[in-house]
């Protein structure tokens, strides 16, 4: 299975995806947190700290990270070859781990260049070095676990269509109910608090700097149900 990650991987920057991607996602948070002014604006905020990044990340991801998935497997059942894989000495839960690792580590690569944003608040501060370490770092955390369930949901829904348009259009839809539906649905619901079935509130749980075992579990079992999802699908054709 590692050949196949390093494949995967190799994929993304034999082409322009790779690059494209991390680009697009380091452009559009640094205009937001950097240049335009508004919510996002650190500089218009008044306090040194990364919170705008850590709003505004989940959304970047909910269509950048459909963008990255949508090939894995609907290429895969356009051009046939997902039975010339599956001849291989490796099984289809292996070809599908493959494939999620692969997107996954591309995501990492692009949050990576970020850091350099806790250098900078870091100056902005009074004094010089005055920063929240504890939820800067739940943060981060937070968003590799979030991370890893849109790129779950997004193997799913590279599952449900040969087409790469109508891939991408269903994982965005999915990683969105899931991200703020459940929020959204619990604002009409007083007798139930359906926003912790979301990944929102448990990202944001994580992100005040609380790591509390049932997010992680939360983060993980979504991102488990979403790849055993996709071997389902694949195995029912």
């Amino acid at each position: 299975m590692t050949a196949l990650i390093k494949k995967e991987i190799s994929t993304f920057f034999s082409g322009p995806i790779g690059y494209l991607v991390i680009g697009l996602f380091l452009v559009v948070n640094g205009l937001f947190l950097w240049v335009f002014a508004g919510d996002y604006n650190i500089f218009d905020s008044g306090f040194a700290d990364l919170t705008a990044f850590f709003d505004l990340a989940p959304w970047v991801f909910i269509f950048l990270i459909p963008a990255v998935t949508m090939r894995a497997i609907s290429d895969e059942l356009k051009l046939g070859t997902m039975e010339l894989l599956l001849t291989k000495p490796i099984s289809l839960r292996e070809l599908v781990m493959a494939k999620f690792f692969g997107a996954f580590v591309l995501i990492i690569i692009a949050l990576i260049p970020t850091l350099l944003y806790i250098n900078t608040i870091s100056a902005l501060g009074n004094p010089p070095g005055n920063w929240d370490i504890g939820s800067t770092i739940g943060s981060y955390l937070g968003l590799l676990f979030l991370a890893s369930a849109y790129t779950a949901i997004g193997i799913f829904g590279s599952s449900l269509s040969q087409n790469q348009i109508v891939a991408f259009i269903i994982s965005v839809f999915l990683c969105f109910m899931w991200y703020y539906g459940f929020e959204g649905l619990a604002s009409f619901s007083s007798a139930f608090d359906l926003s912790y079935l979301g990944l929102k509130a448990h990202f944001d749980s994580i992100a005040r700097g609380v790591i509390d075992t049932r997010d992680l579990l939360y983060f993980l079992s979504m991102t488990i149900l979403f790849l055993g999802l996709t071997v389902f699908k694949l195995r029912r054709g």
